[in-house]
């Protein structure tokens, strides 16, 4: 499926990778440009965060290649895709009990368009916790934190591993409302992964599922959330 005809971002050609020598994800191959939103979906145990990780460079390579701005980066270390833009959400967070808010971000900020003022403009809450710890937030605000740390770090592109897992509906209303302003007024290239598989699909252009570590679908997010039977039988959603 084609992109937005921007400037090629990530490419993943034939990509097979998993952990160790087990091989979780088999033959992938996708391209997104500049700007592309796209929704990853799929069951349970599927391949989808170990896709992301695999973007990331966390996961052993088995065959296929990575390809990011253009360059090759199949061996390139985890840290140095991140410097290249490269920015990660994790489903654990990864809070740190002995750091305030303004210090999870100031921590890692990067030069760049996104500071502090920016992301409090983004999570006015955050603002109003910027002095407390990290075990003294929320669920929610503590999902808030892991965005915004990935937003200092200025990246070129964002991957949501599960964002609302496992939160209040007011707080998953609000989130939804930040995503969607990030993707609509920044221009970023953003991939979600997703439990909630119509609500990823409101965020984004396009969507891919995957089945057994292969991908089984790819078309328009529109396509897919109008298809409410094929959406149904791929994702298994209510």
């Amino acid at each position: 499926m084609k992109s937005n005809g921007g400037k090629e971002m990530l490419a993943l050609d034939n990509v097979r990778a998993g952990y160790g020598e087990s091989v979780v994800l088999e033959d992938i191959s996708f391209t997104l440009n500049e700007g592309d939103t796209l929704a990853l979906l799929g069951r349970n145990g599927v391949g989808k965060s170990t896709l992301l990780l695999t973007m990331l460079g966390l996961t052993q390579m088995h065959g296929g290649s990575v390809r990011w701005q253009g360059a090759d980066v199949t061996r390139m270390p985890t840290f140095r895709r991140a410097q290249e833009g490269m920015g990660w959400v994790p489903q654990e967070r990864h809070m740190y009990p002995s750091l305030t808010v303004e210090e999870h971000l100031t921590v890692v900020a990067r030069p760049g368009e996104w500071d502090v003022k920016k992301v409090y403009n983004l999570f006015p809450r955050l603002e109003e916790r910027r002095n407390n710890m990290g075990n003294q937030l929320s669920g929610g605000e503590q999902q808030m934190v892991a965005i915004a740390r990935a937003l200092m770090l200025n990246p070129k592109m964002l991957l949501l591993d599960e964002p609302m897992e496992g939160l209040a509906p007011i707080i998953v209303q609000e989130l939804l409302g930040v995503i969607r302003r990030l993707v609509e007024e920044s221009g970023m290239t953003v991939i979600v992964v997703e439990q909630h598989a119509r609500m990823a699909l409101g965020l984004t252009d396009r969507a891919i599922v995957l089945d057994r570590g292969q991908i089984v679908h790819q078309s328009s997010s529109q396509e897919l959330l109008a298809d409410g039977d094929k959406l149904d039988r791929l994702v298994a959603v209510a």
